[in-house]
């Protein structure tokens, strides 16, 4: 088995947390170069704690010669520029959501890596949990019946610090972006591709320049599923699934962030009675670098991800239009 060898472009909290150490884990698939930041000094504190590299700046880490994949988890208004960066130069990029701040730019930057034969994944780890495997299951085998409405909330309080990089407009912040991505990712996975937003609410309160929160409703254009959604950063902290079908329903908790070491629970109910399933803890983390890794070897599965990033990001542009008019 060939080691990929990865990079990462900024020393985000998810970095540091998480990917790098299920990179770390991953000994067998990833060799972990190092860190790219524009403060040199933070670099090298991060990079002694993960024996890794320190580098000055972003465009250093990314050459063929250093890096075959990159993971960056910069702002959402930086992404364009250095996925486009990185694809441009060979390398494979794992990114964090959203991909981009338009449709526009994120159709560019999938003809590029599909030009370059290159994977582009945007990093929704949930999808690789054993929670949502479990869901898929039960769903296949028809125990809910016909899928009436899925509702999904994903919300939390405010961030303590005002500067935060999700309350600034100029870096690509607000609620649609980074929390209501998530919801929008599972009308996809759980209701297909021929889906479209038909209603859309975003909330921008006088103080802030971005959207704080939101909900509305994204609904199959042949079929009657339909999934209801609510997202916000000033919110009782939600973070949950509910899927309601023909002949059952079924409910979880940390759908979208189940730490490593965490128990979700799926409640099921039908006409049989009430089941409560414990989850064996799971790390979706170190799931999302393995698939990352197998789309860096099948042409077919990048081409998946093309496609899924590519209504991901139509979603939220039709989201966003929807909400300005009304």
């Amino acid at each position: 088995m060939k080691k990929i060898r990865i990079g990462v472009l900024g020393y985000a909290s998810i970095a540091q947390k998480a990917i790098i150490p299920a990179i770390q884990a991953l000994s067998d698939y990833y060799e972990f170069v190092g860190i790219a930041t524009r403060t040199i000094e933070k670099a090298e504190e991060i990079n002694s704690k993960f024996q890794g590299k320190a580098f000055s700046s972003y465009s250093q880490i990314i050459t063929k010669n250093r890096i075959d994949a990159l993971y960056i988890p910069l702002p959402n208004a930086l992404h364009y520029e250095w996925v486009k960066f990185g694809l441009e130069n060979g390398i494979h990029i794992l990114v964090e959501k959203s991909l981009a701040c338009n449709y526009n730019e994120v159709k560019e930057l999938n003809e590029i890596a599909d030009t370059n034969h290159l994977a582009l994944i945007e990093n929704f780890q949930f999808r690789f949990h054993e929670q949502f495997n479990f869901i898929k299951k039960h769903l296949k085998k028809g125990t809910l019946g016909e899928i009436r409405v899925i509702r999904s909330s994903f919300g939390f309080p405010p961030f303590p610090d005002a500067t935060n990089i999700r309350y600034q407009k100029e870096l690509g912040g607000g609620a649609l972006l980074d929390a209501g991505a998530y919801p929008i990712k599972l009308a996809l996975l759980l209701l297909g591709y021929d889906v479209k937003v038909v209603s859309a609410i975003s909330v921008i309160p006088s103080r802030y320049k971005v959207d704080i929160w939101g909900g509305g409703t994204i609904k199959q254009k042949e079929g009657d599923g339909f999934l209801q959604m609510s997202f916000g950063f000033d919110n009782f902290y939600q973070c949950n699934l509910e899927i309601l079908g023909s002949k059952g329903k079924l409910s979880t908790n940390r759908i979208f962030t189940a730490p490593p070491a965490y128990s979700p629970e799926v409640i099921i109910e039908t006409e049989q009675g009430l089941q409560k399933i414990a989850i064996e803890p799971d790390n979706h983390y170190q799931k999302m670098l393995k698939h990352f890794y197998d789309c860096i070897q099948s042409h077919e599965l990048r081409v998946e991800e093309y496609q899924q990033n590519i209504h991901q990001s139509r979603l939220i542009e039709e989201f966003k239009k929807i909400a300005n008019e009304e």
